[in-house]
């Protein structure tokens, strides 16, 4: 099993995501004679998955069923231990996008935190890439060292454990690309300049407060850093669904009032005007707004080495 490979069965040591519902999933380790606990019954990894394939239908002991997926960088952003603040999908796309990232480029990253993003770069940049990512935090670099072991990427990755803002990314002239997440990405813009190559490789900055961003748009500018440029992206969703509405009076009931002589205020009439608006309704699809949306996570800000 590989996050960058797809396995087509389930294998002993292989992490895989037992899905209840789109809103109801998590990861698993799959080993033999182990089981997990589900709210539909127990899963027995020897009988239930191993050797099962990726995508199967899993009856559980107490007849109710789950998927059991491979995983992917997506889904393991939904499913992860937080050890921090993690970065999600909506921003994950724009990075790769602006970035510029493909196969066989060379990123840097810090810090790793719990490995979000490591993973969708990882993937973006498998199979001739590499990713070199700096963590402060010696447990949690750790953590991530024995993550990518166990996902089968360890051989795309170098995890270093040092301060990225004293020592640097530990590489120099070889990045297609930077990426920096800490509390103060203007004292580590040197250093990635130093890692970038000599000339168009592309830096990004995440900062959730804009007197961050200030300050590392001074410091680009000062590295000779070009093309500068913030963006703050908000996703909105809309929720699809089915509305009825009557269909408008155009005029013809009133005609016909008038040519019957009809008395609109009688009760009978009423009666046969409710039935008639009842009757004169149409259905269709419609996009209405949630009222509670996620708002800003942080702001991107992008560069270009001249």
């Amino acid at each position: 099993m590989s996050f960058v490979e797809y396995g087509d069965t389930i294998k002993d040591g292989d992490t895989a995501i037992v899905f209840l519902g789109h809103e109801s999933m998590f990861p698993v380790k799959v080993q033999h004679g182990s089981v997990t606990q589900t709210k539909y019954g127990v899963i027995r990894h020897s009988t239930d998955l191993i050797g099962k394939k990726y995508g199967s239908k899993v009856t559980c002991s107490k007849g109710g069923w789950v998927f059991i997926l491979h995983p992917t960088p997506e889904l393991w952003t939904m499913n992860l231990p937080h050890r921090t603040q993690i970065l999600y999908s909506t921003d994950i796309s724009i990075i790769t996008m602006m970035l510029e990232l493909k196969p066989g480029s060379i990123v840097c990253e810090s810090g790793t935190g719990s490995g979000s993003l490591s993973h969708a770069l990882i993937r973006t940049v498998a199979p001739t890439g590499h990713l070199y990512t700096v963590e402060f935090h010696q447990q949690r670099a750790e953590k991530a060292r024995e993550e990518f072991r166990e996902h089968g990427v360890e051989h795309l990755v170098t995890v270093t454990n040092q301060d990225v803002c004293k020592n640097g990314f530990g590489v120099s002239n070889v990045a297609d690309a930077v990426f920096l997440d800490i509390p103060s990405p203007w004292e580590a813009i040197g250093h990635a300049k130093s890692a970038l190559k000599a000339e168009g490789g592309r830096i990004c900055s995440f900062s959730p407060c804009i007197e961050q961003v200030q300050r590392t748009c001074l410091a680009m500018e000062e590295s000779g850093f070009t093309e500068i440029n913030t963006l703050e992206i908000l996703l909105r969703v809309y929720n699809v669904r089915t509305v009825s509405l009557q269909i408008p009076d155009l005029g013809k009931a009133a005609e016909d009032n008038s040519s019957t002589g009809l008395d609109s205020s009688s009760p009978s009439h009423q009666g046969s005007s409710c039935a008639n608006l009842q009757q004169g309704t149409v259905q269709f699809k419609s996009g209405v707004p949630l009222r509670e949306v996620v708002g800003h996570t942080g702001y991107l800000t992008f560069a270009t080495k001249s």
